[in-house]
């Protein structure tokens, strides 16, 4: 039986964000998860002596955790020798290079595992790095991202040539992550999800910052043959038709999905067995209590 064939091209991918990185890297979406980052740690009240940024586009958040006073030291796994720094490690956010397992007290990445092929597998790898009671963060874009240029091009190319081809990527719904934490083998995962609107000249000014942020098609089954003059100004026609506001300038969605949950440690809560309350939810909320007797749902 052969294997699937993967999503992503992963070496395409690294020489996509590679490419961005010497013409400039655009980090807005990256510093508006970094500044969510804050956030979110600042509400754990605890400081974690050693921490694993995992695969984050850029070391800006490695930067900001070793400032920010959350972490003693942060090792960086980066998928580009251009972002070696101090504590910092080449490798694949799907195979980490780490010897031993039960290695981090916190594992950080953002805007890094939406580009993964095997989302649970790395969620696996990143729970076996963690200390019991250690915490996993991670923002990734979501479904909703791009949907705009998505419905564009898929009108413009059946439009203009007759059928379909792949121009974005999926990306995965919060509703599936949580699970994929408890997969995992995480304890208290959370999933949730905020869109950000970014809003553009023209869709060509969209596309610029998407080359500038290695975040253009890499999909293995992508179209070989280049794109067809003729349909990509169609999309853009589209695109603006559907998608600009009163001013004239287009939006664009990106979806931020945030995850998070803890390897299980002994300290964490736990939900009670059932029957084992000792008050009523009634009594707590100073409300009747009411039965529903047999099968024709009579209250009493």
């Amino acid at each position: 039986m052969s294997a699937p064939v993967p999503l992503f091209d992963t070496a395409l991918v690294r020489q996509r964000l590679a490419r961005a990185h010497r013409a400039g890297y655009a980090d807005f979406l990256l510093a508006r998860a970094v500044e969510d980052l804050d956030e979110r740690l600042g509400a754990v009240l605890r400081r974690f002596p050693l921490a694993l940024d995992l695969g984050t586009p850029s070391p800006l958040a490695a930067a900001w955790l070793r400032a920010g006073g959350y972490v003693d030291a942060v090792v960086r796994l980066s998928q580009m020798p251009e972002a070696l720094e101090h504590l910092s490690v080449i490798g694949d956010p799907e195979v980490l290079p780490f010897g031993s397992d039960k290695t981090f007290d916190l594992a950080v990445s953002l805007l890094a595992l939406h580009a993964v092929n095997d989302l649970p597998g790395a969620l696996v790898q990143v729970r076996r790095a963690l200390k019991p009671d250690g915490l996993f963060v991670g923002c990734l874009l979501g479904g909703a991202t791009l949907t705009e240029l998505r419905q564009a091009f898929q009108h413009a190319e059946s439009e203009m040539e007759g059928g379909l081809s792949p121009r974005v990527a999926p990306f995965a719904e919060v509703r599936d992550l949580g699970g994929l934490l408890q997969r995992a083998g995480f304890s208290l995962p959370v999933a949730d999800s905020e869109r950000v609107t970014v809003r553009y000249a023209d869709p060509f000014a969209l596309m610029r910052d998407l080359r500038a942020m290695g975040l253009t098609n890499a999909l293995t089954e992508r179209r070989r043959t280049p794109l067809r003059r003729a349909t990509l100004l169609r999309a853009a026609e589209i695109y603006a038709e559907r998608f600009s506001d009163p001013d004239g300038r287009l939006r664009a969605t990106f979806e931020m999905i945030w995850l998070s949950g803890w390897t299980p440690h002994e300290s964490q809560q736990k939900p009670l067995k059932p029957g084992s309350a000792k008050s009523r939810l009634a009594d707590a909320l100073g409300t009747p209590e009411y039965i529903v007797d047999g099968t024709e749902g009579q209250l009493r």
